[in-house]
């Protein structure tokens, strides 16, 4: 790996996308609305969509 030119960037690049992707998650649980959260767990628990094949 040491005779790659410009091998050094792509760890910090790595890095970077991981540190805002988290960064973004986590601003966006905490900014999500209290109604979203509720519906969107009751998804799976809710029969009246179900359909039959």
């Amino acid at each position: 790996m040491d005779s790659i030119a410009g091998i050094e960037i792509y760890p910090v690049i790595s890095l970077l996308i991981f540190f805002t992707f988290f960064v973004a998650l986590f601003w966006w649980v905490f900014t999500a609305k209290k109604d979203y959260i509720d519906r969107m767990s009751d998804i799976p628990l809710d029969n009246q969509n179900d359909t039959t094949l």
